[in-house]
């Protein structure tokens, strides 16, 4: 394995775990942003009002997209193991 596989394989799984990661940073800022506008109009500062959303909705989109994040993964496992045995074999 030479230098630019090693970083090309490195540069694929920073980009698979970005991929995966962002769907529900995404919502959980979102959900952060909407409840603090709320808080900012009642003006009630209730440190688990933003917390527990925040929670229940990651929880929620998490299971929504399970069979997409899977799927995903499971493709990435399959392509990278193609490659390392590819790599071996042209050693």
């Amino acid at each position: 394995m030479t230098p630019t596989d090693f970083i090309d394989l490195l540069q694929q799984a920073v980009w698979m775990s970005l991929m995966l990661a962002s769907p529900l940073l995404v919502v959980a800022l979102l959900v952060g942003v909407l409840i603090s506008i709320l808080q900012t109009i009642t003006q009630v500062q209730e440190a688990t009002l933003t917390f527990v959303p925040k929670i229940l909705v990651t929880l929620g989109v998490l299971v929504f997209l399970s069979p997409w994040l899977v799927a995903q993964t499971v493709d990435y496992t399959q392509k990278t193991f193609e490659q390392l045995v590819w790599m071996a074999q042209n050693k």
